[in-house]
């Protein structure tokens, strides 16, 4: 627990991926895509610090689709040690709490390592051009929700969607540790 991501890396471009959704779809980074920008959430079920702040994940990422910028989330956890985050029960999660984003599984945990997710939640903003711009936390809460808390990830891809660049100032997100297979 506690793993936290390093700095925003601006510029550095998207990796693609090709993965299943538990809406019983495939998604890549390009079809994902919205004209503004794209949000990857590295996320899993059984996180505490996910579990936190999914109500407001949620929320947030509704309210970015509305600006041009669209989300997906991505479990790459082991299953095989951490069974809240098998397929099935990331298909019941995404049902459960109507997420307004493909939620895709990387069982073979290339994509995560492609990225160098760390934890979750890790988060990658990009603009239109697939250029990384954010990548912070959703905001200054842990495994507890902080009230009234600054929406940083929220304003800094709003700014990403209306300019095309992330704020300069990053608090980077904290998470569980990405359950790496053995």
């Amino acid at each position: 627990m506690g793993s936290p991501p390093p700095v925003c890396n601006f510029g550095w471009k998207a990796r693609d991926f090709d993965l299943p959704a538990t809406d019983g779809k495939r998604y890549t980074h390009e079809h994902a895509r919205g004209p503004n920008g794209l949000l990857v959430m590295f996320i899993c079920n059984h996180c505490p610090y996910v579990k936190a702040i999914r109500e407001r994940l949620i929320r947030d990422c509704a309210e970015l689709a509305a600006l041009g910028v669209n989300a997906v989330a991505i479990s790459a956890n082991d299953p095989g040690d951490y069974p809240e985050d098998s397929f099935e029960n990331m298909r019941r999660v995404a049902r459960d709490f109507n997420y307004p984003f493909p939620y895709l599984f990387d069982e073979s945990q290339e994509v995560a390592r492609a990225y160098d997710a760390v934890c979750t939640p890790d988060f990658f903003g990009f603009n239109k051009d697939l250029e990384l711009q954010y990548r912070g936390r959703l905001d200054a809460s842990k495994t507890t929700p902080v009230a009234n808390a600054r929406r940083d990830l929220f304003e800094a891809m709003k700014a990403v969607a209306q300019t095309g660049r992330g704020p300069a100032e990053q608090v980077a997100s904290m998470g569980c540790s990405i359950k790496w297979k053995r």
